[in-house]
């Protein structure tokens, strides 16, 4: 087996019956590591100057995002500030290391993601209730503390404005322009030849910031059966599989292929198929600073396509 590029034997038997792709967009379509993941470190220091005057810069390290979001429960960005703030605080009160605590939070978290991170606390007897309401995770994006700071920060001042008709408090240029888009024309074209209209995405994302970063290829995807989470009620997260579902059942696809990068997109496609949907799953490991731990993640929880990139899918499809 070549590292780089994995297919199982069912998946090759497959490769010909596969009549439509849907992809995850941050970490797949988009390399997201100097805009999403900036963001997140961003965040968190904004949000520890503000409310405790704490100067913190850069903690969340990329063995902790990977640590994190291979649990198959943080797959939003935001819940990974989140889980990260109530740690910082949470190390202060109770006099532990960071660096320490935060390697017990990920052992001790799961697919309920802040969930997970609230109820480990709890059984630390660390009493969290005020910094939690004021983060107030669970509000709409224009309404929750947290996010607004995230959003401030990613969109930048002008386009936070122009989506959620506030004025942003901070004038640090747009982290959404970091997206290093890695499909590209000749990727897109091949796709359209072999799969034609029956192209879309189920992605974190709202539709504005994914519609901003893919414009160039916006008219390739069927927008009106892809599924953009952040516009959607928390509890459609992934991995529930209800917006993969409504995607592969808008297009009217009888065999999908599912291209993600995270632990919760399997999850998800496991579950699709628990419910009778013909539909496989593709790993994506190259767009991580901790490419090799993503690549075991994957062989450990037996995905059966694993490949580097997007831009292997002509090899792995044969459609060069």
């Amino acid at each position: 087996m070549n590292k780089e590029f994995y297919i199982s034997d069912d998946i090759i038997q497959k490769i010909q019956k596969f009549d439509s792709i849907i992809f995850d967009c941050d970490g797949v379509l988009v390399d997201i590591r100097q805009s999403y993941d900036n963001a997140i470190n961003k965040t968190i220091s904004a949000i520890m100057k503000e409310l405790f005057d704490d100067v913190i810069n850069d903690v969340v390290t990329s063995k902790i995002l990977h640590g994190l979001k291979s649990t198959g429960g943080f797959n939003d960005e935001v819940a990974v500030v989140y889980a990260t703030v109530m740690t910082l605080v949470a190390s202060k009160k109770a006099n532990i290391q960071f660096e320490k605590l935060i390697i017990n939070v990920i052992e001790n978290a799961n697919e309920s993601g802040i969930n997970s991170v609230d109820n480990y606390f709890n059984n630390q007897n660390i009493d969290l209730t005020e910094i939690k309401l004021k983060l107030d995770y669970n509000n709409s994006s224009k309404e929750s503390y947290i996010r607004r700071i995230f959003n401030q920060l990613f969109y930048g001042s002008s386009l936070y404005e122009e989506i959620f008709n506030e004025k942003s408090q901070y004038s640090d240029n747009p982290l959404i322009d970091l997206d290093n888009v890695i499909l590209d024309e000749n990727l897109m074209s091949k796709l359209n030849d072999r799969f034609g209209t029956k192209i879309s995405t189920v992605t974190g994302r709202g539709k504005f910031a994914f519609s901003y970063s893919m414009k160039n290829f916006l008219d390739n995807f069927d927008v009106k059966n892809s599924v953009f989470l952040e516009d959607r009620p928390l509890k459609l997260a992934k991995p529930n599989p209800e917006s993969l579902i409504e995607s592969i059942s808008g297009i009217n696809s009888k065999c999908s292929l599912y291209i993600g990068d995270s632990m919760e997109d399997l999850m998800m496609v496991e579950k699709c198929k628990e419910r009778g949907f013909d539909v496989s799953f593709c790993a994506i490991y190259g767009s991580s600073d901790e490419p090799e731990l993503k690549y075991e993640l994957f062989q450990k929880n037996n995905a059966s396509f694993i490949l580097k990139s997007i831009q292997e899918l002509p090899k792995a499809l044969n459609l060069v």
